[in-house]
């Protein structure tokens, strides 16, 4: 059974030097994100949520029990100005999904926090998202998965390249 990827080689065989096998792999990939990316889409819009809300609570979730972090330590790792995180903040706190509260460390610094809402609407998404990409995989046996899994990890590895004295390269956003 052909699919949109075998019919794609055959439209640019003889038209364009490749190759044929290393195109299916890249090409099949490309599309299984694009499918990852609209159900994510499609997860975020069922909870409300747009997709700079789901990554700033995501990252925040990452952060233990209390998904706590200060604003600079979110700008860092969401790759933003510390203007744009303050509106961001901004948003989230209005919607009742983090909250601003002073450090236990250091009361003159001041932590940003998911509230027991927020906690509940990245579950949700997380849970929709799990589904979806559940459902993408689960076309697999367990093994077959756990063959998949390794390919790809030999894969990304030749792509990020040997880790840096300060630890493995990071992954792409």
């Amino acid at each position: 059974m052909d699919d949109s990827v075998d019919r794609h080689i055959a439209r640019w065989r003889g038209k364009a030097p490749f190759d044929e096998r290393a195109e299916a792999i890249v090409t099949r990939l490309q599309f299984l994100v694009k499918h990852l990316s609209r159900g994510k889409d499609a997860a975020l819009a069922m909870v409300g949520l747009q997709d700079f809300e789901f990554e700033t609570l995501h990252r925040l979730a990452s952060r233990g029990e209390h998904g706590r972090a200060t604003p600079s330590e979110l700008a860092a790792d969401l790759k933003l100005s510390p203007a744009g995180m303050t509106g961001r903040l901004d948003t989230l706190e209005k919607a009742g999904l983090v909250r601003r509260v002073r450090s236990e460390e250091d009361r003159r610094r001041v932590d940003v926090e998911l509230t027991e809402q927020g906690r509940a609407t990245w579950l949700r998404a997380m849970g929709v998202r799990g589904e979806a990409e559940g459902d993408m995989v689960g076309v697999l046996t367990l093994a077959e998965q756990d063959v998949l899994a390794a390919l790809l990890k030999r894969m990304l590895l030749q792509v990020e390249g040997p880790p840096t004295p300060a630890g493995p390269a990071a992954p792409a956003e």
